[in-house]
């Protein structure tokens, strides 16, 4: 594919790129600090589009898959770059952490080289983990207050 005169390798793997971009999105930016300053070596990352804060609209569904309405505007912070190898990151965040964006993109290039260094992988696996816990107590919050009705004893009067 050419994009402005140049060749752009498409990856073929757009499952792990998908999962890649979403957990960057959900990752901490106490997450991303930490694992960028485990980095061996940083990377120099040129930024094609700045971090930047705008509106985005989200658009909802009644009960699910009725009409589609305007639910309201959420903030996001987006970022691109492109480090010396010539990959290019992109990232959204929700709210307005620049420096989270900035982070996040990094790490997406970072993640599209096939020698990433391991500290790329981890900070994915600590990610999803946390993410796992937080969905665990969640649920076991909710299971607390669940009400089994078939199993109330019913008075005759």
């Amino acid at each position: 594919m050419a994009l402005h005169g140049q060749n752009v390798e498409i990856p073929q793997d757009n499952g792990r790129r998908r999962k890649v971009l979403r957990l960057l999105a959900e990752a901490t930016l106490t997450e991303l600090k930490n694992a960028y300053d485990a980095l061996p070596e940083q990377p120099e990352a040129m930024f094609l589009r700045a971090p930047e804060t705008g509106l985005v609209m989200v658009r909802g569904r009644i009960g699910g898959g009725g009409d589609a309405f305007n639910l309201g505007e959420v903030t996001v912070t987006r970022a691109t770059c492109r480090l010396e190898n010539g990959l290019i990151g992109h990232a959204h965040a929700l709210g307005t952490g620049k420096e989270k964006a900035r982070l996040a993109a990094i790490f997406d290039a970072l993640a599209q080289a096939k020698d990433a260094p391991p500290q790329v992988e981890a900070l994915f696996s600590t990610i999803e983990a946390r993410l796992i816990a937080e969905e665990s107590r969640t649920d076991e919050q909710t299971a607390a207050t669940k009400v089994n009705f078939f199993t109330m004893v019913r008075g005759e009067d």
